[in-house]
């Protein structure tokens, strides 16, 4: 592959202008895939995370379960989803799934146990029952942590997105692996910039989010 020709950002200006309605449908592709899998991930993870801060028997069982999921290599990973699961996009969604759950059940779990105990008194005091104290007081003030894991699991999850096409799915991995298999630098390029700045404008968005929701709850704290 010839990595040094001097007309390589014209030739990728070239493509992306000629072939933007494509690349536009694959960066749409590889969005949602991306907004499912963490969906879920947020689905299940909250719960999960919350179960965890009540009772530490089952954390430990929880958050060792995740652990393992997440240290799993995300090829071996992908490669099994594809076996009981088949090829397409619900087998790529499950993927994302997975890598997802464990900063969302992780940042759960530490946002509702770092809660200052005297404000769960006090709601207490109030006469709250678990369940209000944990929608109106609990929840609101983890949300700051919740954000952070959310803001990781984006960001792992546009990147295992990438490996999509390798059991069937869709999204802008499909023009990093045509460039890979016909040796040309330009498509690779042309996947992988628009997943960096994806991942990049989520960590910055959710960054920014988080810091706000912080400022939001000090100043009606």
């Amino acid at each position: 592959m010839e990595t040094t020709n001097p007309n390589l950002l014209m030739q990728l200006i070239t493509y992306v202008s000629d072939h933007s309605g494509q690349l536009l449908e694959l960066t749409l592709q590889h969005i949602l895939m991306v907004l499912c899998g963490i969906g879920l991930a947020l689905l299940i993870g909250i719960p999960l995370g919350i179960i965890s801060a009540r009772n530490e028997r089952w954390s430990s069982i929880i958050l060792s379960i995740a652990n393992v999921i997440q240290v799993f290599p995300s090829i071996a990973l992908l490669a099994i989803l594809m076996i009981v699961f088949g090829l397409g996009f619900y087998t790529v969604v499950i993927g994302l799934f997975l890598y997802s759950l464990l900063p969302i059940i992780r940042n759960t779990y530490v946002g509702l146990t770092q809660v200052d105990r005297s404000i769960t008194d006090a709601g207490k005091g109030m006469g709250m029952n678990p369940v209000q104290l944990l929608w109106n007081v609990q929840l609101p003030l983890s949300i700051p942590f919740l954000l952070a894991g959310l803001r990781v699991a984006a960001v792992i999850a546009i990147g295992v997105a990438t490996m999509a096409p390798l059991i069937g799915g869709d999204g802008l991995g499909r023009e990093i692996y045509a460039g890979i298999n016909l040796r040309n630098p330009v498509r690779i390029y042309a996947g992988a910039i628009p997943a960096a700045l994806l991942a990049i404008a989520a960590d910055i968005g959710l960054g920014r989010l988080q810091n706000k929701w912080k400022v939001f709850s000090r100043t009606t704290g």
